[in-house]
């Protein structure tokens, strides 16, 4: 994951997960701070993000606590909430990974395991699906809990005006809206008068004391539009703050002509520099950049991903798990043996085309989950 770095990170020892706790910390304060800049001119979002950059830190210091106990300690966590969407966008991940019907974790449920991930020191979640909006009952679940950043990645549909009037109130609910460009890129992906909708809700929350981003999946032929700074500007004239650009994973087998040319890839990362200086909005990039801290960030590294039936997995694109939430603490999931065997190795996980070393290498990771649980 490339944060806004202003440069390599030195680990001398690539095993040393406290000098990358270190790095991380550091990442996530400067990323704070910077969004503190972003909206110096709303005095409440301004007052919030000092709040936040102060939280930040606290969750950072518990997490070298844990680690000196030598209990390892992600930042960030990736909570797919649910399978369920109400749109049929093609080439969707979460479509195609095809999982077994199961059920969806309990509101109480979800609750209990974020109140043990803040309690451990995981400060930045990120709510996923299919669509979490269809789950209504996140947005309590997200003002119960102040201290974390819930950046919640919608198709942005299902946004009313009494949603926008929640997430004024609770800040830390930060709407990620995905689109693929403009109206001919998002619609013919994800269906007639998306876009549309999305310039609507757009302008409801514009003039709201509302932190709010997009998120862009990057492939070859959206790139250079995706990453213009014509269509930059034009978002942030709208009241964009946030871009977070997650490179194309072929989790289906002959979908990789999608992926990035090893060209484009190579030049998001001095982007997202360049841009942090040049506009007043962050820019983050997934997964990219990974080989700079020593290898793959997933399986609890530098995040790890809660599936909507509780397994705690590498990624959202390793669904692959020997442990569940249901059954076992999230301390104790963090160092299932699954997991462990994959941060061992994670030196191993080289970058690629497709940016996921993970997806690369599957029938490895196929390898090590036979391992550990025998299924």
């Amino acid at each position: 994951m490339i944060l806004l770095h202003a440069g390599k990170v030195q680990i001398m020892d690539k095993n040393s997960n406290f000098i990358l706790d270190k790095y991380l910390n550091r990442e996530i304060a400067v990323l704070f701070k910077d969004a503190v800049k972003t909206v110096f001119k709303q005095p409440s979002l301004a007052s919030f993000f000092l709040r936040t950059y102060r939280n930040q830190k606290r969750a950072g210091k518990l997490r070298l606590d844990w680690e000196k106990k030598g209990v390892h300690i992600p930042p960030f966590m990736i909570f797919s909430i649910t399978q369920r969407c109400n749109l049929s966008c093609k080439g969707c991940c979460a479509r195609e990974f095809n999982r077994q019907k199961t059920d969806e974790l309990s509101p109480d449920k979800m609750k209990q395991i974020i109140q043990e991930a803040h309690d451990l020191g995981t400060s930045i979640i990120l709510i996923a699906g299919g669509e979490p909006l269809v789950r209504q009952e996140i947005a309590g679940i997200i003002g119960d809990f102040p201290d974390i950043i819930f950046p919640v990645f919608t198709n942005g549909q299902l946004i009313d005006e009494k949603l926008i009037s929640t997430m004024e109130k609770n800040k830390n609910f930060i709407p990620v809206i995905s689109i693929e460009g403009k109206q001919e890129e998002t619609d013919s992906r994800r269906g007639l008068g998306v876009y549309e909708y999305i310039n609507k809700i757009i302008g409801k929350i514009r003039d709201k004391s509302i932190f709010w981003g997009i998120s862009i999946t990057l492939e070859s032929t959206n790139f250079d539009l995706a990453t213009g700074e014509k269509f930059i500007k034009e978002l942030i004239d709208i009241g964009c703050r946030l871009f977070f650009y997650i490179s194309y994973i072929p989790v289906k087998a002959g979908s990789e002509e999608l992926c990035l040319r090893e060209e484009q890839s190579s030049r998001i990362g001095q982007m997202m520099l360049e841009y942090k200086v040049k506009y007043p909005a962050l820019f983050i990039a997934f997964p990219g950049g990974e080989e700079e801290m020593g290898g793959c960030l997933a399986s609890g590294r530098g995040f790890v991903h809660v599936s909507p039936d509780g397994s705690l997995e590498p990624c959202p694109f390793a669904p692959y798990s020997d442990s569940n939430l249901k059954d076992m603490s999230l301390k104790d999931a963090l160092d299932s043996q699954f997991l462990k065997k994959i941060r061992q190795n994670h030196s191993n996980l080289k970058e690629t085309r497709g940016g996921c070393a993970l997806w690369e290498n599957r029938e490895w990771v196929q390898s090590l989950i036979k391992d550990s649980s025998g299924k």
